[in-house]
């Protein structure tokens, strides 16, 4: 499924328009992404938990030639599926 597909179908699931619910899947990943940026975690109860990660700076090599490579430190995204969530996929 891509955004086009989840827009589809939450239309067709709430009675909105494709453009109200464009506007709607776009202000729940504004929403998600705006408190990640933060650092907040966003909690969903039964489908799960959005987080920030911090990785630390690593060291690498370039698998063509060996050259080792700087890996600068970064914050990562990170999902940490719900109970009812999982409990629907078994």
């Amino acid at each position: 499924m891509n955004k086009n597909d989840l827009v589809a179908l939450v239309a067709d699931t709430a009675g909105l328009s494709k453009t109200d619910a464009t506007k709607a899947v776009d202000a729940v990943f504004d929403g998600i992404t705006d408190s990640l940026k933060k650092g907040d975690e966003v909690r969903l109860v039964g489908f799960g938990t959005f987080a920030v990660s911090d990785r630390a700076a690593s060291e690498g090599r370039n698998p063509r030639t060996g050259e080792k490579i700087d890996i600068p430190a970064s914050r990562q995204p990170k999902f940490k599926a719900g109970k009812t969530l999982k409990d629907a996929l078994n």
